[in-house]
């Protein structure tokens, strides 16, 4: 039997969240998953990332069901003064543990925290954003601006690389749960408010810096060149295996070298090597200006076995090591560990699906994901049980396509 003293939380919490693609509202699911109530708020037919990419067979959004998963769906035309209104009365409703809101809204639409600070004095607002002016941006135009790119990919790449991953886009998103939080824990002892602005460029920016990153490039007077596939100031690289599978070796310690050494059979070389170069690869330093001869000596010893072979002998001498995998590999991974932060829910709109739960494991258990409400799902319950409206209010409201029931569809 679970206890909600450890996989929820934040219960209680209600967070009304206002946003689309990924940054505010994967803080928002961060939140739904320790427990909170995250109330997402939608224009009548969804936002702009209401149907983005991955989808299934049917068109159903993929995207959308994973990240708003354990979250309730209320959907208003905010863009109308009555829509407007309720928004605003939604997000400052009384209650200890509410007035809070977690948006990325633009232009006139948009809800300012002095407007909902004078419905509210304790109101707790996140706002997220492209750049700190409130210019726009994107994962994709920030990476290129902190010179992800120009480090990125093969070493004679004459163009920049961009990464898969949104990495600025989650980092913001967990940034801005972080700052609900210590804002709640702020309002708690002094009965203030906040209003918490987080630029998604500010957030990147100040991730390469905490890395050294900035500093590097100012005293070298040059950004750092590109180098494949080799840890940075360290040793680790891929190799090929004998049936064309490939693995990521990685020396950051001196007992992870020497472990790499003695199971490759390469001890005695590396020592005739350091005595005729007077190096100590010993020192991750001296690993990494030598990364290419070190490869080099390794390279045959993968590239003579298979890689269930390589797999047990690495693993005997506790090397540190990955194999290179699909995402598809991953997935029958993760369907065949009983222990895994993944698992199927049944999803409307989709079915079944694969879904991933919070991976912060309480009392060395971990939480079952929760699958996505429909859009809109909870339209009426919220406003009657946060607003306390009669049937007959919601209905002139939806007369009035201020709101919009519930389809039973995750697309209109």
């Amino acid at each position: 039997m679970s206890d909600t003293r450890f996989d929820t939380p934040l219960d209680g919490l209600r967070v009304v969240e206002s946003a689309t693609f990924v940054a505010g509202p994967s803080g928002g699911m961060a939140l739904a998953q320790l427990g909170a109530e995250v109330i997402r708020v939608d224009l009548p037919g969804g936002g702009s990332d209401y149907q983005r990419w991955p989808v299934d067979p049917r068109g159903a959004s993929l995207y959308w069901a994973n990240l708003n998963k354990g979250k309730r769906s209320v959907t208003i035309d905010f863009r109308t003064p009555a829509g407007r209104e309720l928004l605003t009365e939604l997000v400052t409703a009384p209650g200890p543990e509410s007035g809070i809101f977690l948006d990325n809204m633009v232009g006139r639409a948009r809800l300012h925290y002095e407007d909902l600070r004078s419905r509210r004095a304790d109101m707790i607002h996140v706002h997220v954003q492209g750049h700190a002016d409130g210019s726009p941006a994107v994962d994709y135009t920030v990476n290129a601006g902190v010179g992800i790119p120009d480090m990125t990919g093969p070493e004679n790449a004459g163009a920049p690389v961009n990464q898969v991953l949104p990495a600025w886009d989650l980092l913001t998103g967990m940034t801005a749960a972080t700052g609900v939080l210590a804002a709640v824990h702020r309002r708690d002892v002094t009965g203030e408010g906040s209003r918490i602005d987080l630029a998604l460029a500010d957030v990147a920016l100040s991730a390469v810096g905490s890395l050294g990153w900035l500093a590097e490039a100012e005293l070298a007077g040059a950004a750092r060149p590109r180098h494949g596939n080799h840890v940075y100031g360290s040793f680790g690289v891929d190799f090929s295996t004998s049936d064309g599978c490939r693995v990521m070796v990685v020396a950051l310690t001196e007992g992870q070298w020497h472990a790499l050494c003695r199971v490759t059979g390469t001890s005695r070389v590396f020592e005739a090597l350091e005595t005729s170069l007077d190096v100590d690869l010993n020192n991750e330093a001296d690993r990494y200006r030598l990364r290419e001869t070190i490869a080099a000596i390794l390279r045959p010893w993968f590239a003579g076995r298979p890689l269930h072979e390589v797999s047990q002998e690495l693993d005997r001498a506790r090397v540190l090591w990955g194999p290179y995998r699909s995402m598809l590999d991953a997935v029958h991974l993760a369907r065949e560990d009983g222990d895994s932060v993944v698992a199927e829910v049944d999803q409307p709109g989709v079915g079944a699906m694969l879904a991933s739960a919070n991976p912060l494991r309480w009392e060395e258990s971990v939480g079952r994901p929760s699958p996505a409400p429909t859009l809109g799902a909870d339209t009426e319950t919220v406003l009657s049980g946060v607003l306390g409206l009669s049937q007959v209010e919601i209905g002139r409201l939806h007369d009035g396509g201020v709101v919009r029931a519930n389809s039973g569809r995750q697309h209109p």
